[in-house]
């Protein structure tokens, strides 16, 4: 694909500052996606982004950084790719340096466990609010076997302790067999 030298550096950028934010776990990169390149830059729809994620996750490898991979490809090939990548990368790598150079300091710095439990509660959060408006899309669709999925891998997962991603193996078997009518896109 042919980009210009400002996209490039505008989607190095805007990954990068994702990847900074990206703390409490793999799924916190959902919304974070979503108001940067859905919302802001429009390069990506609220599906793309899902699909990814849910691709990103099914791979061996960080989500964050499988997830950058792809978006970076999908808006200008390996160039696109390799700048999404390094990106994701690079903000861990210099926080866990730093991390790792004053860890006696930071291990036991009461502050630092304050601020660690503030943004555990910022991204819980933030999953909670994707979670209810996807929620929200699917009641607006009128679908029922989405709701009865959605519903169905909730429940077997905090009432029955179902492996997460055994769940999501089964939402794909059943998506790809019963929702392959367009309506459900």
């Amino acid at each position: 694909m042919n980009r210009d030298k400002n996209f490039y550096w505008l989607l190095f950028k805007s990954t990068f500052i994702v990847s900074m934010f990206t703390v409490g776990g793999g799924y916190v990169i959902i919304p974070l996606l979503k108001a940067k390149y859905v919302d802001e830059y429009h390069w990506i729809s609220d599906e793309e982004t899902l699909n990814m994620v849910a691709i990103a996750q099914s791979t061996p490898g960080v989500m964050a950084v499988n997830t950058a991979i792809m978006l970076g490809y999908r808006m200008a090939g390996i160039l696109g790719a390799l700048t999404g990548m390094f990106a994701t990368v690079l903000p861990p790598l210099i926080i866990i340096t730093i991390v790792a150079t004053f860890y006696d300091l930071v291990a036991s710095n009461e502050y630092v466990q304050l601020v660690l439990k503030g943004m555990q509660c910022g991204a819980t959060a933030l999953l909670l609010n994707v979670a209810i408006d996807l929620l929200k899309k699917q009641f607006s669709k009128k679908l029922i076997l989405p709701i009865v999925i959605i519903l169905g891998t909730f429940i077997a997962n905090l009432f029955f302790g179902v492996n997460i991603m055994i769940l999501v193996a089964i939402d794909g078997v059943i998506g790809f067999f019963l929702l392959r009518d367009k309506k459900y896109e």
